[in-house]
């Protein structure tokens, strides 16, 4: 009876590694494999919500307000479009402040741009993107955007391009996403301590600018999104700075200065290269000079911002 034991204990451990143990190796040779981050996009259309949340914070922690930002996004690759970059389609903006119902931006559905690559152009424009689009923006019902407010959207197609471009692709000068080979690899980007210009048309003042810190991008691991296998990268920009210059009428000059943490996650799938997910958790801190009393306005600001890549009914559906 004993021999008996003894021979099932070894037969079942025998059993154990033949079927079970290439379940558990696995993983470890997954986690261990050289991936390439870089690819070339698979050629099919492709369509993003963007949801971008503002909440604002008085000194004592008491939330003042928050702002949603929504843009809907349809891009066509360049091979498809017959374009020198990537065309993309806004198909709706829309905004709801505070406990207002949610309205749309005219003067941004269904524009058309085409992004050829990060940086800034020949104007002194981000990404490439218009500035003159978005002057004297007005909401759905007839309303004239503040400045700030107008700013913000203006920078919701600039932060898209960032997450989904400058830190998921690969960079011309510099480490980018193309030197992370394996999952636990961390680098610091080419883009930290870069300086970006943020004026926009007659009410954001040349001189206004968004400068980062040190900005970290990492290969944490391996995820699964829309059914999809994807590298999930961390970004952080610690330390970054501001400085904001408007003129809300003539003679009249507010100047904002500060400084901002932001992090996230982006979610690359590895198969065609698309992202398919994308999170950005920021807190910016900042001092606002009047010309008049109060002189001195201290604000706290945290944003959310969530990217979904998302199937063509969906976004037409929102």
């Amino acid at each position: 009876m004993k021999i008996k034991l003894v021979n099932f204990a070894i037969f079942s451990f025998v059993i154990f590694f033949i079927f079970v143990n290439p379940i558990v190796a696995q993983p470890i040779s997954i986690l261990n494999k050289t991936y390439d981050l870089v690819g070339e996009h698979s050629q099919e259309k492709q369509y993003f919500l963007m949801e971008s949340k503002l909440i604002t914070y008085a000194l004592d922690g008491t939330r003042v307000g928050a702002d949603i930002f929504r843009l809907r996004l349809k891009c066509v690759p360049a091979k498809i479009a017959g374009k020198e970059g990537d065309e993309y389609t806004c198909v709706r903006f829309t905004l709801q402040q505070g406990d207002a119902l949610e309205t749309a931006i005219p003067a941004l559905e269904n524009w058309t741009y085409v992004f050829k690559q990060a940086g800034i152009d020949e104007k002194g424009q981000v990404c490439g993107i218009d500035h003159g689009q978005f002057e004297n923006l007005v909401d759905s019902n007839g309303n004239t955007l503040p400045p700030d407010k107008a700013s913000h959207v203006y920078n919701t197609f600039i932060d898209f391009h960032t997450f989904c471009n400058v830190f998921a692709e690969s960079t011309t000068e510099g480490n980018g996403i193309q030197n992370l080979k394996k999952i636990g690899q961390k680098i610091v980007h080419a883009a930290a301590f870069s300086e970006a210009p943020v004026n926009l048309g007659s009410n954001v003042s040349e001189g206004s600018f968004f400068k980062n810190g040190e900005i970290t991008l990492e290969f944490k691991g391996l995820s699964v999104v829309n059914g999809k296998y994807c590298a999930l990268l961390e970004y952080d920009s610690s330390e970054s700075s501001l400085k904001m210059i408007m003129k809300p009428m003539p003679n009249m000059e507010i100047e904002t200065v500060g400084s901002s943490h932001y992090q996230g996650d982006i979610y690359k799938d590895l198969a065609t290269n698309w992202v398919q997910k994308v999170t950005m958790n920021e807190v910016v801190i900042s001092e606002t000079t009047l010309p008049m009393p109060p002189n001195k306005i201290n604000s706290i600001v945290e944003r959310n911002i969530l990217i979904r890549n998302v199937s063509e009914k969906e976004i037409d559906s929102k």
